[in-house]
C-alpha cells in the first residue's frame, strides 16, 4: 500500500489564527483511492527547516504533497527549496511565463514583474495548470517517489488536486481502498471502553482501532483495507457488530453522527415536539439541537435564565425536575400575560 506524507507550507499556520485544513481534505481523497497518509508536518517559511522536512519525506514516503509557498513574494520559498532537497535546479519556462501574463491581462491589469518568480519550473518537473489562480502547480517523479507542489488556497489547490493529481495517483495506488468508520460513545470513559473491546479489537489487524476522548464522548475509530470499498466495508460492519456486542446502548451513533443528529432523528420519528429551558449556558443547548437541517419540525421554544434563575425571555413553560424528562406531561406555566404557545411533549433543562 502507498504511503503518503503531506507538508503544509507558510509562517501564518502556525498562529492561532490559521487552520490547516488543505491536509484534512487532501487526507481523505487520498485515502478513497487507497493511499494512507502517515504524516503531516506544518513547517513555517524557514529555507532550512522546509528542506529538512522534504528530505525526511523523500526518505520515508513514496508520496509527498505540498501545499503553500508557490506565491510570487519573497517568503514563498516552496519552489527554491523542493527543488535543493532532490538537487535540481530551478528553470525559468518562458510557456508558464507567457501564460501568467495572459491571466493578468484577463483580469484587467499588467502583470507586477514579481510574478516571474512564478515560472520558475523545477527541472524535470510537469506544470500543473492553476485555471483559478497565478501559481502553477508541480508533479515530480524523483527516485521512486511522487512530488506534488500545490498552491495553498483551497479553491485553487482543490480542483488542480482533482484534475491532475488523483488520477495519477490512483493509478499507482493499484487495488486498494481505504474506508473509515466512527462509532460514538457516550456514558463510558475511554479506559472503560478500551478494557471493554480491546479483547475484540486486537484480534484484527485490518481493520485498525483506535479510541478517542472527544469532549463529552468516546470516539472510536475504524479504519479497514480493501480490493474494493464494500470489501473494506464488509470488514467495518464484521467488527463494529462485534463492538456493539459490547458496549450495547452506550453507542449512539455507528457512522459519525453528532449526538443532536441522533436526538433529532428520534424526536422526528416519534413525532415529538421540544422545549428547552437553559441556565448559564446562554441557549447552547437549544443551539446544538437547531442548528441541524430539519430541526425546525420538532422545537417549540428554548427560554433562557439568567445564573439567578430569572427568566431572560418570555417562555410558555416553566420546568420542574419532575417534568425534565422526555414524554412526561405536558404542563401549562405561562409566564404573565405570554401569549398560549404549543405545549412540548419532550424537555430538556439545565
Amino acid at each position: 500500500m502507498l504511503t503518503a506524507e503531506i507538508i503544509a507550507i507558510g509562517s501564518e499556520l502556525l498562529t492561532p489564527e490559521r487552520t490547516d485544513t488543505n491536509s484534512l481534505w487532501l487526507t481523505e481523497q487520498l485515502n478513497r483511492i487507497g493511499i494512507e497518509v502517515k504524516l503531516k508536518t506544518v513547517v513555517g517559511d524557514d529555507d532550512a527547516r522546509l528542506e529538512e522536512a522534504i528530505k525526511d519525506a523523500l526518505r520515508r514516503s513514496r508520496v509527498i504533497i505540498t501545499t503553500g509557498g508557490l506565491g510570487p513574494t519573497e517568503d514563498d520559498i516552496t519552489r527554491k527549496i523542493a527543488g535543493r532537497a532532490m538537487s535540481r535546479r530551478l528553470q525559468l519556462d518562458e510557456k508558464v511565463l507567457s501564460g501568467i501574463r495572459a491571466k493578468f491581462m484577463r483580469w484587467g491589469r499588467a502583470m507586477p514583474e514579481i510574478n516571474a518568480r512564478q515560472a520558475m519550473i523545477i527541472e524535470g518537473a510537469e506544470v500543473l495548470d492553476n485555471p483559478n489562480g497565478s501559481a502553477p502547480g508541480m508533479y515530480v517523479e524523483h527516485e521512486g517517489r511522487s512530488v506534488v507542489l500545490l498552491p495553498g488556497p483551497p479553491r485553487e489547490m482543490k480542483p488542480m488536486f482533482e484534475s491532475l493529481v488523483q488520477p495519477r495517483l490512483a493509478a499507482k495506488a493499484g487495488d486498494v481502498r481505504v474506508v473509515r468508520r466512527l462509532l460514538r460513545v457516550s456514558g463510558l470513559g475511554e479506559s472503560a471502553v478500551d478494557e471493554k473491546i480491546a479483547p475484540v479489537y486486537r484480534q484484527h489487524t485490518n481493520p485498525q482501532t483506535t479510541i478517542l476522548f472527544n469532549r463529552s464522548e468516546i470516539e472510536i475509530h475504524l479504519t479497514a483495507q480493501g480490493k474494493t470499498e464494500q470489501e473494506a466495508e464488509l470488514l467495518l460492519d464484521g467488527l463494529a457488530g462485534q463492538i456493539e456486542e459490547r458496549l450495547g446502548d452506550a453507542i449512539f451513533a455507528f457512522r459519525g453522527e453528532r449526538m443532536e443528529e441522533v436526538v433529532g432523528l428520534r424526536l422526528a420519528v416519534g413525532g415529538f415536539t421540544l422545549a428547552t429551558a437553559e441556565s448559564c449556558t446562554g441557549g447552547l443547548v437549544a443551539g446544538r439541537i437547531t442548528e441541524v437541517p430539519g430541526s425546525s419540525v420538532y422545537p417549540t421554544a428554548a427560554p433562557k435564565t439568567s445564573p439567578s434563575g430569572s427568566s431572560t425571555s418570555r417562555s410558555p413553560t416553566t420546568l420542574t425536575p419532575s417534568t425534565a424528562s422526555c414524554s412526561c406531561p405536558a404542563t401549562d406555566n405561562s409566564s404573565a400575560g405570554a401569549p398560549p404557545k404549543p405545549r412540548s411533549t419532550c424537555y430538556a433543562a439545565d
